[in-house]
């Protein structure tokens, strides 16, 4: 095979160094998968992502396994994971039950997962935004008193299948609630893939002026219009260095049948290499990954980058 000389790197200026990504192809990228995924190709998904120099890969959901039966296996699952080396595996946790699960195997690094829009929120938690922020509150204080890191997911943050545009001020006022909880950073999630560049770094710029600094933020990003690299880099200006990405952009939120696939993971590596964005990842491995995984799922990739590599 001709090794790959492309993408050309021309860095841009003003553009972080150096982007951590945060991999959700084996929890968000495969919990909506309608046949289940066997324990084992998860282990060896998760194993392959970390050889390929993915250095956060979210690892599970300890939620109850009639909610998403395709993360039942969480128990079965991390032990599994306990000889990948330097790699962070945070696991998303719904409630103080689910934290309890996820400290009893060792989880480190642990994730909740709130709502913008009232919505979302009863559909997806079965209780108001503010419930849930309370819900939440015992189990960041506990993680914390662990020294466990948190991160804090925040849906619908630019529109809501059923409630349309979401106000920024009420993004802002749930993530600001959600970071005075005690969470080390939160993500943003454009739940549905509707926005657009713009409102990115509006919403970014409102926070900031909250008090919630850009290097706590996450941004991730759903393609369904085509607009998760262009909604990424305009994350980039503002100096976000955080980008959740899904390996061969698998993922969808089973509460919003909207939603489509994630940003994939390759898509997102060859746009920062030609940057000259330091990523660590190595981009032929993790399309190598991507194209064992869709084999396993019996379908192709959805990822641009997956497919043009691979055939050539």
């Amino acid at each position: 095979m001709t090794p790959r000389t492309l993408p050309m790197t021309l860095p841009a200026q003003d553009l972080p160094p150096r982007v951590r990504i945060h991999e959700v192809g084996a929890r968000d990228g495969l919990q909506n998968e309608k046949v289940v995924v066997p324990t084992e190709v998860k282990t060896e998904f998760i194993h392959r992502l970390a050889a390929a120099g993915l250095t956060t890969i979210e690892a599970t959901s300890f939620v109850r396994p009639e909610w998403v039966p395709q993360l039942a296996d969480a128990e079965d699952l991390f032990p599994r994971l306990a000889d990948i080396g330097g790699v962070a595996l945070p696991v998303l946790v719904p409630n103080e039950r689910g934290l309890d699960r996820a400290l009893a195997l060792g989880a480190r690094r642990i994730a909740v997962f709130g709502s913008a829009t009232e919505t979302f929120a009863a559909r997806n938690l079965n209780r108001t935004v503010d419930e849930s922020l309370a819900m939440f509150e015992p189990v960041v204080a506990r993680a914390k008193a662990d020294k466990v890191h948190v991160r804090g997911y925040l849906s619908m943050c630019f529109g809501d299948p059923w409630e349309g545009p979401v106000p920024v001020h009420q993004v802002v006022r749930v993530a600001k609630a959600l970071m005075d909880l005690g969470c080390d950073e939160l993500s943003l999630g454009d739940t549905i893939g509707v926005a657009t560049p713009g409102h990115v770094q509006i919403l970014l710029s409102e926070l900031n002026e909250e008090g919630v600094r850009t290097d706590t933020i996450g941004v991730h990003f759903h393609d369904t219009y085509g607009q998760a690299l262009s909604n990424t880099l305009a994350a980039l200006q503002h100096g976000v260095a955080t980008v959740d990405a899904s390996a061969g952009g698998l993922g969808g939120c089973p509460y919003a049948k909207s939603a489509t696939g994630n940003l994939a993971t390759e898509d997102l590596v060859w746009m920062l290499q030609g940057l000259g964005i330091e990523t660590g990842v190595d981009l032929d491995a993790l399309t190598a990954t991507s194209v064992w995984l869709a084999e396993q799922l019996g379908r192709p990739s959805p990822s641009r980058t997956v497919r043009a590599l691979s055939v050539r």
